[in-house]
């Protein structure tokens, strides 16, 4: 089948302007949580775009932790590549693709790391292997084999025999606290709804309609 054959009509709904909660992070909620209801799998995956010092962009997917009105945290090694192109450029682009709903949520906004507290709780409600995890991994690294990785767990799994496996200084959390955010819904025709949420300089949002 030619791929440019592929198509589909999104017939699932729309998105009105007097349909939006009055914040973003309370419209982002009410499509989450129906995003979970819909049985999505990994509602929570978010694509994460950075950029580094050379200017290249790179995109991953990690999973949103945590979200308010301060922004969205996802955790990571403070040593891996998407890490240091934070510490370069700590704009960031979030992005959800509900596909089976016919939804994205845009995020753009800075990337901060969370204290060490912050961290720490959340690394201590992981399961053990997850924990045993972070140490192993010197993320983004290159290893000469898989088995390298096996070696690393089972000298982890002796070391922590005994105990709680702590939190590595190395390892973390970022929030995004956005500045703009946009709720895109998927029409017929391609004439998609999207609404924007823009910061303004008195930290009020403004809600524009984009063209599709």
């Amino acid at each position: 089948m030619d791929v440019a054959d592929l198509r589909r009509n999104y017939t699932r709904g729309g998105l009105s302007e007097n349909e939006l909660a009055p914040e973003p992070v309370a419209q982002f909620r009410t499509w989450f949580e129906q995003a979970l209801q819909a049985g999505l799998n990994e509602p929570n995956a978010m694509a994460l775009a950075t950029v580094n010092t050379d200017g290249v962009p790179s995109q991953r997917n990690v999973l949103l932790k945590a979200y308010d009105e301060r922004g969205f945290v996802f955790y990571t090694n403070y040593e891996s590549a998407k890490a240091r192109d934070i510490a370069h450029n700590p704009n960031v682009c979030l992005l959800f693709s509900w596909l089976e709903l016919e939804r994205q949520v845009k995020i753009q906004g800075r990337a901060e790391k969370i204290s060490a507290a912050e961290s720490l709780k959340y690394f201590t409600s992981r399961p053990v292997g997850s924990r045993l995890g972070a140490w192993v991994s010197q993320q983004s690294s290159v290893i000469s084999s898989r088995k390298l990785l096996e070696m690393k767990w089972d000298e982890m799994k002796r070391k922590f025999a005994q105990g709680d496996v702590p939190l590595p200084s190395f390892w973390g959390g970022y929030r995004v606290q956005a500045h703009t955010v946009e709720f895109w819904q998927g029409r017929e025709n391609r004439l998609h709804d999207r609404l924007q949420y823009r910061t303004l300089d008195n930290g009020q949002w403004q809600v524009e309609r984009l063209a599709p």
